[in-house]
């Protein structure tokens, strides 16, 4: 039997992009269709889909959604359907899909993602006609209040079963008591085991509490958010909450990350011609300005935060440059944190690149010419770098946490004389463990076996939907069979 999911979220590619979350969503429903599930994916209408709008069929009208007019529009994305929330009011504006353009959030973020969620809610419980669905699937914060709405004011209909899938904890979307009248839901939902969160609404918080299921996208992360560490206040919630709790590890969409087919690569190449990347490192020195040389280039493709460890990353640079190492960087974030690399640059002319910003086909290019990724994070739910590192050969050099512990084999001996190594790892976030596994990366690399045997490791490990894609039509169907 088929089963039908409607996945919520803020963000998917190739529509519109912001992170990691985009290319989940983007790529989940491909890989549930060999498991019997037919997903429709419910997006936002910002400016960015105006392309998928076009012709799109009205299937609804709100004349009042939580005090806006609002319509949803039918289309397709990557072959899949596409349910559009054109609400003009709440999503049709420059800036980010999040803020504006000084990186300010939008004030009425809680009224634009819980018009989003409300429709999700209504699209899962028989509000809208001829739209049924077995599973509602609501990603972050964004989304997560739309099994609160299933719980506290469902339609006419029978409602889905829900799922919530957090894919970073430290987002959770808390607003100030004074919205709760606004949102559509009864007195009693202000309560400490429904939506109220210190004092406000919490939306991450409020659909934890009323889904089904709630999944993690890495089964260590899934454990650590048990602990206040890694639990941003919640970590009471998901131990209340942990027979519910499900860690399922990312994967990415082979189609589009591909190093044999990728139009972004100026040499295409396979695990069995690894020597053809060699042209791939001379354009990325050339695109960062870095001397030509045999040596290993190292990059970082990030968000420059303190979450991401690119705060002691940039302490060591002069000491990755003196141990024979270059850099290739791209990313935005922390102002300070920008500078400091440009300052490095500057230190550093030809051993240290940097590109503050993103490109998507600037990214592809790192990966396959770059010889090792630094992901550093303090603390990392899936992360997907590393598993772009891996299908491209680009050895990730990781911190032991999350995804990455999942996801990448440190290169210890039992690991090299195995044959299994896929990467480095380093314990804890700071200078010495951080200069400690680039050492290592070094001494690996200037052992060419190892380091190919490594490399083609990575690129034929699975890195892909497949088996993740399983598990989650094996939970969609045991919410099913619960119920």
């Amino acid at each position: 039997m088929t089963l039908t999911a409607l996945s919520v979220a803020s963000e998917a590619f190739p529509l519109v992009k912001t992170g990691g979350l985009a290319d989940v969503v983007g790529a989940l429903p491909a890989a549930l269709v060999p498991h019997g599930v037919a997903t429709t994916t419910l997006l936002p209408g910002y400016p960015a889909l105006a392309a998928a709008s076009k012709g799109a069929k009205v299937v609804h009208h709100w004349p009042d959604l939580l005090g806006t007019s609002a319509r949803l529009l039918a289309a397709e994305i990557a072959g899949h359907p596409l349910l559009i929330l054109d609400a003009p009011t709440l999503f049709a504006r420059g800036g980010g899909i999040y803020g504006d353009a000084g990186g300010n959030d939008w004030p009425d973020n809680w009224h634009r993602f819980a018009a989003l969620a409300r429709t999700a809610a209504d699209l899962a419980s028989g509000a809208v006609a001829k739209q049924h669905f077995d599973i509602l699937h609501a990603h972050d914060w964004q989304a997560a209040m739309a099994p609160a709405y299933l719980r506290y004011a469902p339609g006419p209909g029978i409602p889905a079963r829900s799922v919530v899938t957090i894919h970073n904890m430290a987002f959770q979307g808390w607003f100030d008591a004074g919205v709760f009248p606004e949102l559509g839901l009864p007195p009693g939902a202000f309560a400490l085991d429904g939506v109220e969160y210190y004092g406000g609404v919490g939306f991450l918080k409020a659909g934890l509490e009323a889904a089904d299921a709630i999944t993690t996208v890495s089964p260590t992360y899934a454990d650590e958010i048990r602990r206040a560490a890694f639990g941003m206040g919640l970590e009471g919630l998901i131990a209340t909450r942990e027979a519910r709790v499900h860690g399922i590890v990312n994967g990415i969409d082979r189609g589009v990350w591909n190093p044999q087919t990728d139009p972004a690569l100026p040499a295409s190449y396979t695990a069995g011609t690894l020597r053809r990347r060699l042209t791939n490192k001379r354009a990325v020195e050339t695109m960062f300005d870095l001397d030509r040389g045999d040596g290993p280039i190292f990059t970082v493709i990030s968000r420059l935060t303190g979450q991401k460890g690119m705060d002691v990353l940039v302490e060591v640079l002069d000491d990755l440059v003196a141990i024979g190492g270059r850099l290739a960087l791209l990313g935005s974030g922390d102002a300070g944190l920008e500078a400091a690399f440009q300052a490095a640059a500057a230190r550093h002319p030809g051993r240290i690149g940097v590109r503050i910003g993103y490109d998507e086909p600037l990214s592809h290019l790192l990966q396959g010419g770059a010889d090792a990724i630094l992901i550093p994070s303090r603390f990392e739910p899936c992360g997907l770098t590393q598993l772009y590192g891996l299908a491209y050969g680009c050895v990730p050099v990781v911190a032991r946490t999350g995804g990455l512990a999942d996801t990448v084999i440190d290169a210890n001996d039992a690991a090299i004389a195995a044959g299994v190594a896929t990467g480095i790892h380093h314990d804890g976030v700071t200078r010495d463990t951080l200069i400690r596994a680039i050492r290592r990366t070094v001494a690996l690399y200037d052992r060419p076996e190892i380091w190919r045997r490594m490399q083609k490791n990575g690129m034929r490990a699975d890195v892909g939907w497949t088996a993740s894609g399983m598990r989650y039509a094996d939970l969609y169907r045991s919410l099913m069979e619960a119920r």
